[in-house]
């Protein structure tokens, strides 16, 4: 995508906040090509430095944080009803659909409610519109790291602040980092770590930050976790962005599904960029499978319960095994292997068709792995049993 393709009324905005030509075509890469491949350009793939992926031919893939099955029953069946109709743009009215069932979830008007092809589009979205080389990006360390790319990708100040001691955001550090920071962003559950950041806590961030500031909630896992969510901010037209995604509790990953709930003028300043064309282009059977996914809240419960009950016998087995696990509230533990290196050890469960997960820059003898089936999580502990020794 070439400068031109963004509005000039965009451009005018950008060139206002303080970003050069050059970065106007770094923001046309993120848009023409997706958020998440301009922001990790000229990396190597995080999973696997370079080399092809071998989760795909594991026998148990815990690696990725993905759901260990596929969508909700209501949700295929809805995916599949739709693909006769799929000659047509839009058969009925998917998208407004999509959004009433938010609308009744989570309490929040149909203005107020932007859909997207997955979550990584508009959070890199977000840092655009809110950040630029004299407005920060403030995030958390560790934290899940797309945000902070984007930020470096397009020159914009990044203020990474540790966690608390009990892994949660400090947000009283991270309002203290910098008098200019443009978007604040909270993982809750935070990811890789799994732990929540108080509802209380975030309240504070938003009551004391900058004046014109935005607060980035990514409640990804939240469904998962089971505790209130953010939600009514949005509803209640505070200076918060709160994002969902479909690739977690409801089994979606590859059919890339999320949104975001905020004020309709935030959304309109995200869109502004290439006409919210990303958020258009959203297939039939993921709006489908989202919606009828959205209100089954007696399976979503039944899963979260499988979820905890395979996850609570793997951290029993690792206390047996005397190795010490963080707290977590999601679909992911971390384990801290001390004497060994968490690639190292990555390796080893890949001599046993296991794969686990990554580790962060600031806990490099430490492996996030996702919470798998019963069976996953037998086999997990089974290799463990053979690597660990």
């Amino acid at each position: 995508m070439s400068v031109r393709a963004v509005s000039e009324e965009a451009q005018d905005d950008l060139l206002g906040r303080g970003y050069s030509r050059r970065q106007l075509g770094r923001i046309a890469t993120v848009f023409g090509m997706g958020a998440a491949a301009a922001a990790t350009m000229g990396r190597p793939a995080w999973a696997s430095a370079g080399v092809p992926d071998p989760a795909p031919t594991a026998k148990v893939r815990i690696g990725a944080n993905e759901c260990w099955t596929g969508p909700l029953a209501p949700g295929q069946a809805a995916a599949a009803g739709i693909i006769a109709m799929g000659n047509r743009y839009s058969p009925h009215d998917e998208r407004g659909d999509f959004i009433k069932a938010v609308m009744q979830v989570e309490g929040v008007a149909y203005d107020h409610v932007a859909p997207w092809p997955g979550s990584s589009d508009p959070l890199s979205r977000a840092v655009v519109t809110f950040c630029s080389p004299t407005k920060a990006l403030v995030t958390a360390d560790p934290t899940f790291e797309l945000a902070g790319r984007t930020a470096g990708w397009l020159g914009a100040p990044v203020k990474a602040i540790p966690l608390t001691a009990d892994y949660a955001h400090d947000v009283k550090a991270m309002v203290a980092a910098t008098p200019d920071a443009g978007l604040y962003y909270i993982c809750t559950p935070n990811n890789p770590t799994g732990t929540i950041t108080p509802v209380a806590d975030i309240e504070w961030l938003v009551a004391n930050k900058p004046a014109g500031s935005i607060v980035l909630i990514d409640e990804a896992y939240t469904h998962f976790a089971g505790v209130p969510t953010t939600s009514y901010m949005a509803a209640a037209g505070k200076d918060v962005i709160v994002m969902r995604t479909f690739s977690k509790i409801f089994g979606m990953a590859g059919m890339r599904m999320g949104y975001v709930m905020a004020r309709p003028d935030l959304i309109a300043k995200m869109m502004r960029y290439d006409g919210g064309m990303q958020s258009g282009a959203l297939p039939l059977p993921s709006l489908a499978c989202a919606t009828a996914s959205l209100t089954a809240a007696d399976l979503i419960a039944a899963r979260r319960a499988e979820m905890r009950e395979a996850r609570g016998m793997a951290l029993d087995h690792l206390k047996k095994r005397g190795l010490a696990v963080m707290p977590t509230n999601a679909n992911m533990f971390m384990i801290d292997w001390k004497s060994q290196p968490a690639w190292k050890m990555q390796a080893a469960f890949r001599t046993q068709s296991v794969e686990i997960g990554r580790s962060w820059p600031v806990w490099p003898t430490i492996s996030r792995v996702t919470v798998g089936s019963m069976d996953d999580m037998t086999a997990f502990c089974a290799a463990l049993d053979k690597v660990w020794v």
